[in-house]
């Protein structure tokens, strides 16, 4: 039986995940930092009799991973595939963002990634096999306000799991990184309208995924994506998932640096012209 170590599964994506990887025969190794927020994992567990077994893990922490991890693979030998899910997310202008938001989301979003990865590989190496897929963004690709710092991270996140991907191809491990779109999850639905901002940009993508989520895209879609990957023979890297991912992907694609500028830089009126013009959306509030 293939085993599978996920990161972030209280909630969202990872939670999904767990349940996906579970309902398809791994053993699944589920972690979270709060192992209070675990009693709806167990409660599917329980009633679905599924191969799933918490453990608490802090992936902000070096002595967490390197203590979870180790006692895993002392339990129950090798772990076949990694899923770092495990992300957080706050929003502001850049201005306005405290420093300490900056440093907690690269702390989580890429140097959480880096600790987990270094924890398993060298026994993926060793047996010559594995699998790591990383949950990043299409904020990998597109930098937007409110979501400069989640961006960033997720930035930084692309490059490092591409470089990592030509380091241990030789060693037969696979690497994937699922760039979703807008997913119906806490943190989407958690990007919300901060009327004292002193800048634009910051309510009008509040309003943007406000109007997505109208017509929800539900973590399962990504969980299922990455369970197909682990279970398939895929070397392909980017997987872009939902609705909005290519969309957004395509439309940031086909502009310059300048006038993703310019275009950011719009009066109100002009960008929700602009994004109705493109998308189809209108996001005016009140509308």
């Amino acid at each position: 039986m293939k085993s599978v170590l996920i990161t972030g599964t209280s909630k969202g994506i990872g939670f999904e995940t767990a349940l996906s990887f579970a309902r398809g025969g791994y053993k699944v190794f589920a972690t979270m930092r709060n192992l209070e927020a675990a009693s709806t994992l167990q409660k599917q567990i329980t009633d679905e009799s599924l191969n799933i077994i918490i453990y608490k893990m802090d992936v902000d922490s070096d002595d967490s991973v390197k203590h979870c991890i180790q006692s895993i693979i002392e339990e129950h030998g090798i772990i076949d595939v990694l899923v770092n899910n495990a992300g957080i997310e706050r929003h502001g202008s850049i201005e306005e963002l405290p420093m300490s938001d900056f440093k907690a989301i690269m702390e989580t979003n890429y140097f959480g990634v880096i600790r987990c990865i270094q924890a398993v590989l060298p026994q993926m190496r060793e047996n010559k096999n594995g699998c790591i897929i990383n949950v990043g963004s299409v904020a990998g690709k597109i930098a937007n306000t409110p979501l400069s710092a989640y961006c960033a991270s997720k930035f930084a996140l692309e490059a490092l799991i591409e470089s990592l991907a030509g380091e241990v191809k030789p060693f037969n491990i696979r690497v994937s990184l699922i760039e979703p779109g807008i997913i119906d999850t806490k943190m989407a639905q958690d990007i919300t309208v901060d009327s004292h901002s002193k800048y634009p940009q910051v309510l009008r993508f509040g309003a943007m995924f406000e109007e997505s989520l109208k017509q929800p895209t539900p973590p399962s879609m990504v969980a299922d994506l990455m369970f197909e990957i682990a279970n398939g023979d895929t070397w392909q890297l980017r997987h872009p998932v939902g609705p909005t991912a290519l969309p957004f992907l395509g439309w940031r694609a086909s502009l310059t640096d300048e006038q993703w500028v310019d275009f950011n830089a719009q009066t109100d009126e002009e960008w929700f012209n602009s994004v109705e013009t493109t998308f189809g959306m209108n996001v005016r509030r009140g509308k």
